[in-house]
């Protein structure tokens, strides 16, 4: 293990190795491309079993927006914008506070399998980020102290996490319902061949990112060959019962928008999304959310280098929705962060927004009773869970 500043450099015993020969074939097909100032920013390439888009992180970049201080600082500079707080007071909101803790989101780490150009982690193959034993144990400890019903495992890839199965395991035998958010090809990665089984076995709800059911639109934001390899995956997981009636196992599907736009709506985009991924592919699912694209890290990089960001951040203001506010995520969820600190919600974690200097810190330092009536840390970037129809991880709000 080695230690740069904050970041832990570790390597995964699960999936590595066939990550590590994608990444030897992306190296040989982009020769010299890390060591070049002028590097290419995308590639439509695809190499074997590499379902990642060749789209360089902002850190492997060496983007000034890789370090989370920039972008709060752009996205603080309102340049005249309305504040977000001045909206929650405007609604009777402020100051936002939480109102319990349902959900225990725990980011496992931002090692990925894929680049995609939306992603609020900056997440992919580079990244070496990955929560370590201690604070996973650290974690269950904590479900087994208190009465959260819900652990929402997040990343990166989760999966790649070698403590992954470990911490859904134990989670289980607690009997919380555990939920994966999976990009769907690491169900394919050599290496991994037994995941959706496991899956199943323990009973795993799996919520999917599956952007659009037209392949050019999902392998735009999300690399090429992507759409067809979650298809294949998708058509697997029902095979294992996922999606179907009764089966009680949850397939749960995620839209975001292509570009800087709002979702539609959710329930109108649902029965869009059954009709033709049923009619085309015969694949069935339990539900659909639509979540919008934050604007930050690499959809904030993306908005800039289309000069759509000031456009983008009016619109979201202007669709600012009271009743979107009073339901964000962050009220009852509490998120922990890959080396064990606390965060309101991952958003929140990913620009470094910890919570208030006064409450603990640490999920090695977690007391229920003040995080879950703990005052929320708020920034311009809300205005991106609280536009129209609302967003979180449970999809829209006030539906």
């Amino acid at each position: 293990m080695l230690r740069a500043g904050r970041e832990v450099l570790l390597t995964t015993a699960i999936g590595l190795k066939a990550l590590t020969e994608c990444l030897t074939k992306w190296g040989q097909a982009h020769r010299g491309l890390g060591a070049s100032p002028h590097f290419v920013r995308r590639s439509k390439k695809v190499t074997g079993d590499c379902a990642f888009m060749i789209t360089l992180t902002l850190l492997r970049q060496h983007s000034p927006l890789a370090e989370a201080t920039r972008q709060v600082r752009l996205l603080e500079d309102s340049n005249g914008r309305l504040k977000f707080e001045h909206s929650l007071t405007q609604s009777g909101l402020a100051p936002l506070r939480a109102t319990g803790i349902a959900v225990l989101q725990i980011n496992v780490g931002k090692l990925c399998n894929q680049t995609c150009r939306h992603c609020h982690v900056d997440a992919g193959p580079d990244r070496r980020e990955i929560m370590p034993r201690d604070v996973a144990e650290a974690c269950i400890d904590v479900l087994a102290r208190s009465e959260i019903p819900t652990v929402d495992i997040t990343g990166g890839a989760p999966e790649l996490n070698p403590n992954f199965r470990w911490l859904v395991t134990q989670a289980r035998r607690l009997g919380r319902h555990v939920i994966d958010r999976c990009n769907l090809t690491i169900l394919l990665v050599p290496g991994q061949h037994d995941l959706a089984e496991f899956l199943a076995e323990h009973r795993v709800e799996i919520v999917a990112s599956l952007p659009c059911y037209l392949a050019e639109n999902c392998d735009s934001q999300r690399g090429d060959g992507v759409f067809d390899k979650s298809i294949t995956a998708l058509r697997r997981l029902n095979e294992l019962g996922y999606g179907r009636p009764d089966s009680g196992l949850m397939l749960t599907l995620v839209y975001n928008p292509v570009g800087p736009s709002l979702p539609p709506s959710q329930a109108k985009l649902e029965a869009d999304y059954r009709r033709e991924l049923g009619s085309r592919f015969g694949i069935e699912f339990n539900r659909l959310f639509t979540i919008t694209n934050m604007p930050i890290s690499r959809f904030l990089d993306d908005l800039l280098s289309k000069r759509k960001y000031d456009e983008y951040m009016q619109k979201l203001i202007n669709a600012y929705n009271p009743a979107a506010a009073a339901g964000v995520m962050c009220r009852m969820t509490l998120s922990v962060g890959w080396d064990g600190r606390l965060f309101d919600c991952d958003f929140n974690q990913m620009l470094e927004l910890g919570l208030k200097h006064e409450l603990p810190q640490d999920i090695r330092e977690f007391n229920f009773e003040r995080l879950s009536q703990r005052l929320i840390v708020t920034g311009q970037h809300c205005y991106g869970c609280t536009a129209g129809a609302g967003s979180g991880c449970q999809g829209a709000i006030a539906t």
